[in-house]
Protein backbone atom coordinates (compact mmCIF):
# COMPACT_ATOMS: atom_id res chain seq x y z
CA UNK A 1 0.00 0.00 0.00
CA UNK A 2 1.30 3.20 -1.02
CA UNK A 3 1.47 5.91 1.59
CA UNK A 4 2.45 9.48 1.36
CA UNK A 5 2.95 11.72 4.34
CA UNK A 6 2.50 15.14 4.05
CA UNK A 7 4.86 17.24 6.29
CA UNK A 8 3.07 19.61 9.29
CA UNK A 9 5.56 21.80 10.79
CA UNK A 10 3.63 23.68 13.69
CA UNK A 11 5.56 25.86 15.99
CA UNK A 12 5.75 24.75 19.52
CA UNK A 13 5.43 27.43 21.95
CA UNK A 14 6.31 26.96 25.42
CA UNK A 15 8.06 29.20 28.20
CA UNK A 16 12.09 29.81 27.46
CA UNK A 17 12.60 27.00 29.91
CA UNK A 18 10.77 24.44 28.22
CA UNK A 19 12.71 22.66 25.70
CA UNK A 20 11.40 19.97 23.21
CA UNK A 21 12.28 17.08 20.78
CA UNK A 22 9.62 16.07 18.74
CA UNK A 23 9.07 13.48 15.60
CA UNK A 24 6.02 14.16 12.93
CA UNK A 25 4.69 11.49 10.46
CA UNK A 26 2.10 12.53 8.29
CA UNK A 27 0.85 9.98 5.68
CA UNK A 28 -1.62 10.07 2.64
CA UNK A 29 -2.92 6.80 1.93
CA UNK A 30 -3.94 5.30 -1.69
CA UNK A 31 -2.02 7.87 -3.22
CA UNK A 32 1.10 7.00 -5.47
CA UNK A 33 1.91 10.79 -6.19
CA UNK A 34 4.62 11.29 -3.30
CA UNK A 35 6.67 9.21 -1.22
CA UNK A 36 5.10 6.48 0.97
CA UNK A 37 6.60 7.74 3.86
CA UNK A 38 8.19 11.35 5.53
CA UNK A 39 9.36 11.66 8.72
CA UNK A 40 10.86 14.16 10.23
CA UNK A 41 12.71 15.57 13.81
CA UNK A 42 11.80 19.22 15.24
CA UNK A 43 13.76 20.72 18.32
CA UNK A 44 12.15 23.73 19.95
CA UNK A 45 9.72 23.60 16.42
CA UNK A 46 12.58 24.01 13.99
CA UNK A 47 13.24 21.15 11.68
CA UNK A 48 16.91 19.36 11.85
CA UNK A 49 16.11 15.91 10.25
CA UNK A 50 14.02 14.72 7.50
CA UNK A 51 13.44 11.24 6.01
CA UNK A 52 11.32 9.39 3.71
CA UNK A 53 11.09 6.04 2.02
CA UNK A 54 12.73 7.39 -1.49
CA UNK A 55 15.30 9.28 -0.38
CA UNK A 56 16.24 6.32 2.11
CA UNK A 57 18.52 8.13 4.35
CA UNK A 58 18.51 10.55 6.79
CA UNK A 59 19.36 14.47 5.97
CA UNK A 60 20.30 16.79 8.25
CA UNK A 61 18.49 20.46 7.75
CA UNK A 62 20.56 22.57 10.38
CA UNK A 63 24.18 23.00 10.35
CA UNK A 64 25.12 21.81 13.76
CA UNK A 65 22.85 18.87 13.13
CA UNK A 66 25.05 17.92 10.26
CA UNK A 67 28.38 18.55 12.34
CA UNK A 68 26.82 16.02 14.95
CA UNK A 69 25.85 13.52 12.58
CA UNK A 70 28.74 13.35 11.05
CA UNK A 71 30.47 13.05 14.66
CA UNK A 72 28.28 10.39 15.47
CA UNK A 73 27.55 8.13 12.59
CA UNK A 74 25.40 5.59 14.64
CA UNK A 75 23.16 8.81 15.79
CA UNK A 76 22.02 8.88 11.85
CA UNK A 77 21.54 4.93 11.79
CA UNK A 78 19.99 4.60 14.88
CA UNK A 79 17.25 7.62 13.17
CA UNK A 80 17.10 6.11 9.69
CA UNK A 81 16.02 2.89 11.19
CA UNK A 82 13.67 4.86 13.48
CA UNK A 83 12.16 6.14 10.45
CA UNK A 84 12.04 2.60 9.01
CA UNK A 85 10.65 1.14 11.69
CA UNK A 86 7.53 3.66 11.90
CA UNK A 87 6.84 3.28 7.85
CA UNK A 88 6.36 -0.50 8.66
CA UNK A 89 3.90 0.68 11.94
CA UNK A 90 1.74 2.76 9.51
CA UNK A 91 1.52 0.23 6.49
CA UNK A 92 0.41 -2.43 9.03
CA UNK A 93 -2.29 -0.20 11.30
CA UNK A 94 -5.34 -2.20 11.00
CA UNK A 95 -7.61 0.90 10.60
CA UNK A 96 -6.09 2.22 7.62
CA UNK A 97 -6.31 -1.41 5.83
CA UNK A 98 -9.97 0.22 4.06
CA UNK A 99 -10.74 1.85 0.50
CA UNK A 100 -10.81 5.94 -0.49
CA UNK A 101 -7.38 8.34 0.48
CA UNK A 102 -6.86 8.49 4.29
CA UNK A 103 -4.60 10.78 6.18
CA UNK A 104 -2.74 9.78 8.89
CA UNK A 105 -0.61 11.76 11.47
CA UNK A 106 1.51 11.09 14.15
CA UNK A 107 3.37 13.39 16.76
CA UNK A 108 5.59 11.75 19.44
CA UNK A 109 8.93 13.33 21.40
CA UNK A 110 9.48 14.62 24.78
CA UNK A 111 9.30 17.99 26.47
CA UNK A 112 12.15 18.64 29.10
CA UNK A 113 12.27 21.24 31.54
CA UNK A 114 15.63 22.79 32.05
CA UNK A 115 14.94 24.77 35.04
CA UNK A 116 12.67 21.78 37.30
CA UNK A 117 14.68 18.67 34.64
CA UNK A 118 11.17 17.45 34.84
CA UNK A 119 10.67 15.46 31.46
CA UNK A 120 7.48 14.49 29.56
CA UNK A 121 6.04 12.13 26.86
CA UNK A 122 4.00 12.77 23.81
CA UNK A 123 1.93 10.75 21.87
CA UNK A 124 -0.57 11.65 19.43
CA UNK A 125 -2.17 10.44 16.59
CA UNK A 126 -4.71 12.19 14.07
CA UNK A 127 -7.16 10.45 11.01
CA UNK A 128 -8.01 12.75 8.52
CA UNK A 129 -7.40 16.23 10.22
CA UNK A 130 -8.91 15.03 13.29
CA UNK A 131 -7.17 13.93 17.02
CA UNK A 132 -8.16 10.28 17.66
CA UNK A 133 -5.78 9.29 20.11
CA UNK A 134 -3.76 11.16 22.72
CA UNK A 135 -1.98 9.45 25.50
CA UNK A 136 -0.98 11.26 29.12
CA UNK A 137 2.29 9.95 30.57
CA UNK A 138 1.26 11.40 33.72
CA UNK A 139 -2.15 10.07 34.50
CA UNK A 140 -1.28 6.96 32.07
CA UNK A 141 -4.64 7.49 30.11
CA UNK A 142 -5.89 8.04 27.01
CA UNK A 143 -8.26 10.20 25.25
CA UNK A 144 -10.27 9.84 22.25
CA UNK A 145 -13.92 8.24 22.21
CA UNK A 146 -14.53 7.77 18.46
CA UNK A 147 -13.97 4.33 16.91
CA UNK A 148 -10.39 4.72 15.24
CA UNK A 149 -9.21 6.12 18.66
CA UNK A 150 -10.39 2.65 20.30
CA UNK A 151 -8.94 0.70 17.59
CA UNK A 152 -5.45 2.81 18.00
CA UNK A 153 -5.75 2.63 22.16
CA UNK A 154 -6.52 -1.61 21.90
CA UNK A 155 -3.37 -1.74 19.43
CA UNK A 156 -1.62 0.50 21.64
CA UNK A 157 -1.72 0.74 25.03
CA UNK A 158 -0.13 -2.32 26.10
CA UNK A 159 2.86 -1.41 24.61
CA UNK A 160 2.87 2.19 25.84
CA UNK A 161 2.49 1.06 29.38
CA UNK A 162 5.87 -1.51 29.01
CA UNK A 163 8.96 -0.17 30.73
CA UNK A 164 10.98 -0.04 27.27
CA UNK A 165 8.42 2.56 26.02
CA UNK A 166 7.98 5.22 28.70
CA UNK A 167 12.03 4.77 29.20
CA UNK A 168 12.35 5.69 25.81
CA UNK A 169 10.15 9.04 25.76
CA UNK A 170 11.22 9.78 29.41
CA UNK A 171 14.47 9.19 29.23
CA UNK A 172 16.32 8.27 25.63
CA UNK A 173 14.64 10.96 24.44
CA UNK A 174 15.27 13.50 26.96
CA UNK A 175 19.10 12.81 26.65
CA UNK A 176 18.85 12.74 22.42
CA UNK A 177 17.16 16.67 23.15
CA UNK A 178 19.95 17.27 25.52
CA UNK A 179 22.51 16.13 23.52
CA UNK A 180 21.02 18.27 20.78
CA UNK A 181 20.92 21.56 22.40
CA UNK A 182 24.47 21.54 23.47
CA UNK A 183 25.22 20.85 19.97
CA UNK A 184 23.03 23.79 18.55
CA UNK A 185 24.31 26.31 21.77
CA UNK A 186 27.60 26.86 19.78
CA UNK A 187 24.92 27.74 16.63
CA UNK A 188 22.42 29.85 18.31
CA UNK A 189 24.90 32.11 20.04
CA UNK A 190 26.36 33.06 16.74
CA UNK A 191 25.98 36.40 15.07
CA UNK A 192 25.07 36.73 11.06
CA UNK A 193 25.08 40.39 9.63
CA UNK A 194 22.15 41.06 7.16
CA UNK A 195 22.22 42.17 3.77
CA UNK A 196 20.26 45.31 3.42
CA UNK A 197 18.63 46.79 0.17
CA UNK A 198 16.82 49.73 -0.91
CA UNK A 199 13.89 48.04 -3.09
CA UNK A 200 10.88 50.36 -4.88
CA UNK A 201 7.76 48.63 -6.38
CA UNK A 202 6.43 51.67 -8.70
CA UNK A 203 8.11 55.75 -8.87
CA UNK A 204 4.67 56.31 -6.24
CA UNK A 205 5.32 53.25 -3.75
CA UNK A 206 7.10 53.84 -0.36
CA UNK A 207 10.75 52.59 -0.63
CA UNK A 208 11.23 49.43 1.55
CA UNK A 209 14.30 49.59 3.57
CA UNK A 210 15.01 45.44 3.63
CA UNK A 211 17.17 43.20 5.78
CA UNK A 212 17.81 39.33 4.80
CA UNK A 213 19.92 36.87 6.23
CA UNK A 214 20.52 38.07 9.90
CA UNK A 215 20.51 35.98 12.91
CA UNK A 216 19.51 36.06 16.17
CA UNK A 217 16.21 38.61 15.93
CA UNK A 218 16.79 40.66 18.26
CA UNK A 219 17.21 43.54 15.69
CA UNK A 220 15.94 46.85 14.79
CA UNK A 221 15.46 48.87 12.08
CA UNK A 222 14.29 52.45 11.76
CA UNK A 223 14.32 55.51 9.29
CA UNK A 224 16.00 58.61 10.30
CA UNK A 225 16.36 61.99 9.35
CA UNK A 226 19.21 64.38 9.93
CA UNK A 227 20.31 61.69 12.26
CA UNK A 228 17.01 61.55 14.05
CA UNK A 229 14.76 58.48 14.35
CA UNK A 230 11.41 59.51 12.63
CA UNK A 231 8.00 57.78 12.64
CA UNK A 232 6.10 60.01 11.03
CA UNK A 233 5.13 58.60 6.93
CA UNK A 234 7.25 54.80 8.04
CA UNK A 235 5.86 51.76 8.59
CA UNK A 236 7.58 49.01 10.28
CA UNK A 237 7.00 45.23 8.89
CA UNK A 238 7.13 42.20 10.53
CA UNK A 239 10.53 40.03 10.92
CA UNK A 240 9.96 36.94 9.34
CA UNK A 241 11.91 33.89 8.97
CA UNK A 242 14.49 32.20 6.24
CA UNK A 243 14.56 29.18 4.97
CA UNK A 244 17.93 28.66 6.29
CA UNK A 245 17.09 29.54 9.97
CA UNK A 246 18.09 33.07 9.31
CA UNK A 247 15.26 36.07 9.06
CA UNK A 248 14.35 39.23 7.47
CA UNK A 249 12.61 42.62 7.86
CA UNK A 250 11.31 45.65 6.45
CA UNK A 251 10.23 49.60 6.96
CA UNK A 252 9.02 51.55 4.81
CA UNK A 253 9.11 55.13 3.91
CA UNK A 254 5.97 57.31 2.42
CA UNK A 255 8.56 59.85 0.12
CA UNK A 256 5.73 61.00 -1.67
CA UNK A 257 6.12 64.76 0.55
CA UNK A 258 10.06 64.28 0.46
CA UNK A 259 11.48 66.65 -1.82
CA UNK A 260 14.11 66.05 -4.22
CA UNK A 261 16.95 67.94 -2.60
CA UNK A 262 16.56 66.38 0.82
CA UNK A 263 16.95 62.44 -0.32
CA UNK A 264 20.38 62.80 1.24
CA UNK A 265 18.78 63.77 4.91
CA UNK A 266 17.60 60.53 5.43
CA UNK A 267 19.11 57.08 5.82
CA UNK A 268 17.90 53.57 7.39
CA UNK A 269 19.86 51.84 9.77
CA UNK A 270 19.55 47.95 11.29
CA UNK A 271 21.30 47.56 14.54
CA UNK A 272 21.03 44.12 16.44
CA UNK A 273 19.09 44.43 20.43
CA UNK A 274 22.18 45.65 22.93
CA UNK A 275 24.63 45.80 20.12
CA UNK A 276 26.40 49.36 19.68
CA UNK A 277 27.61 49.08 15.53
CA UNK A 278 25.04 50.01 13.04
CA UNK A 279 24.34 49.14 9.48
CA UNK A 280 23.11 52.26 7.31
CA UNK A 281 21.77 52.39 4.12
CA UNK A 282 21.66 56.12 2.87
CA UNK A 283 18.52 57.44 0.61
CA UNK A 284 19.60 57.22 -2.49
CA UNK A 285 17.90 56.97 -6.11
CA UNK A 286 21.19 55.61 -7.64
CA UNK A 287 21.01 52.56 -5.73
CA UNK A 288 17.25 51.72 -5.35
CA UNK A 289 16.52 48.72 -6.74
CA UNK A 290 13.53 48.51 -9.09
CA UNK A 291 11.51 46.75 -11.18
CA UNK A 292 9.92 49.35 -13.61
CA UNK A 293 13.21 51.06 -13.88
CA UNK A 294 13.49 49.60 -17.35
CA UNK A 295 10.10 50.45 -18.69
CA UNK A 296 11.06 54.33 -18.46
CA UNK A 297 13.72 54.12 -21.21
CA UNK A 298 11.84 51.56 -23.74
CA UNK A 299 10.80 53.58 -27.04
CA UNK A 300 7.49 53.24 -27.84
CA UNK A 301 6.38 53.62 -32.08
CA UNK A 302 3.54 53.36 -33.37
CA UNK A 303 1.96 51.86 -36.45
CA UNK A 304 -1.34 51.53 -38.19
CA UNK A 305 -2.28 47.97 -39.23
CA UNK A 306 -5.91 48.01 -41.22
CA UNK A 307 -6.88 50.89 -39.51
CA UNK A 308 -6.29 50.12 -35.81
CA UNK A 309 -3.52 51.04 -33.47
CA UNK A 310 -0.82 48.88 -32.70
CA UNK A 311 2.14 49.82 -29.94
CA UNK A 312 5.13 48.08 -30.34
CA UNK A 313 8.56 48.98 -28.22
CA UNK A 314 11.05 48.55 -30.56
CA UNK A 315 13.93 47.38 -28.19
CA UNK A 316 11.64 44.37 -27.52
CA UNK A 317 11.13 43.53 -31.26
CA UNK A 318 12.83 40.47 -31.49
CA UNK A 319 10.17 38.69 -29.51
CA UNK A 320 7.40 39.91 -31.70
CA UNK A 321 9.53 38.19 -34.84
CA UNK A 322 7.06 35.05 -34.19
CA UNK A 323 4.08 37.16 -34.21
CA UNK A 324 5.54 38.86 -37.34
CA UNK A 325 6.47 35.69 -39.23
CA UNK A 326 2.54 34.70 -38.54
CA UNK A 327 1.29 37.99 -39.76
CA UNK A 328 3.02 38.26 -42.92
CA UNK A 329 2.03 34.58 -44.04
CA UNK A 330 -1.45 35.08 -43.24
CA UNK A 331 -1.58 38.28 -45.19
CA UNK A 332 0.14 37.43 -48.15
CA UNK A 333 -2.28 35.72 -49.75
CA UNK A 334 -5.17 38.21 -48.90
CA UNK A 335 -2.55 40.70 -50.63
CA UNK A 336 -2.35 38.05 -53.56
CA UNK A 337 -6.00 38.74 -54.35
CA UNK A 338 -6.07 42.19 -54.10
CA UNK A 339 -5.86 45.20 -56.56
CA UNK A 340 -2.50 47.27 -56.70
CA UNK A 341 -4.27 49.48 -53.33
CA UNK A 342 -4.09 46.24 -51.15
CA UNK A 343 -0.46 44.95 -52.41
CA UNK A 344 0.68 48.24 -51.52
CA UNK A 345 -0.99 48.36 -48.01
CA UNK A 346 0.09 44.97 -47.09
CA UNK A 347 3.90 46.07 -48.45
CA UNK A 348 3.66 49.25 -46.10
CA UNK A 349 2.66 47.17 -43.34
CA UNK A 350 5.35 44.70 -43.36
CA UNK A 351 7.89 47.70 -44.05
CA UNK A 352 6.12 49.11 -40.84
CA UNK A 353 6.29 46.32 -38.68
CA UNK A 354 9.85 45.38 -39.24
CA UNK A 355 11.19 49.23 -38.26
CA UNK A 356 8.70 51.43 -37.49
CA UNK A 357 9.71 55.01 -39.31
CA UNK A 358 12.76 53.35 -40.18
CA UNK A 359 11.72 53.38 -43.58
CA UNK A 360 10.74 56.57 -45.38
CA UNK A 361 8.55 55.15 -47.61
CA UNK A 362 4.78 56.96 -48.72
CA UNK A 363 1.70 54.86 -48.34
CA UNK A 364 -0.03 54.09 -51.48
Amino acid sequence: MKTLFLLILSCHTASAAIHSLMFLSTGLFEDQTFPEFVRVALVDGVEVIYCDSEIRRAEPKQDWMKDLMEADPQHTDWYFNECLTNHSLFNSTDFMQTEGVHIFQERTGCEWDDETHRANGVLQFGLNGEDIAQFDFRTQTWSGANQQSVLMKRKLEDSVRSFEVWNHFTQDCTESLKKYLTYRRSFLLRTDLPSVSLLQKTPSSPVSCHATGFYPDRASMSWRKDGEEIHEDVDHGEILPNHDGTFQMRVDLNISSVKPEDWSRYDCVFQFSGAENIIIAKLDKAVIRTNWGLLDTVNITSARIQGVRVRISSPLLPAFIPFIIILFCTNLFYCICKNAEGKGTCLYLILTLIDGSAFKIKRP
